[in-house]
């Protein structure tokens, strides 16, 4: 699976980590929803450190479409309110 990291580039995951990544993005979800802001950060910070720990940073010239897109980890409240009133942090990520 191709994971996106909006600002840094894409990287290669095994599919097995769909479910870890799910689990965070619900997690990012309730901080959202409970307005706490550092909550939020560490959850983006959580998600760009398993991709790019578990990940193979792919090259830039690489133009496959991305399976998953995470938002930047600076991302505000307002505007992860936003995104989760359409599909989550994570909007594609597969069922």
């Amino acid at each position: 699976m191709i994971v996106r990291l909006m600002g840094e580039g894409q990287f290669l995951v095994d599919d097995a980590l769909a479910a870890q990544l799910e689990a965070i993005d619900e997690a990012a979800a309730t901080a959202v929803e409970a307005d706490d802001g550092p909550e939020l950060s560490a959850r983006l910070d959580e998600l760009h450190a398993l991709v790019r720990g578990r990940g193979e940073e792919l090259d830039p010239g690489d133009l496959r479409p991305s399976d998953l897109i995470v938002p930047p980890a600076d991302l505000s409240l307002d505007e992860a309110r936003r995104l989760f009133e359409e599909e989550g942090l994570i909007p594609d990520l597969p069922g």
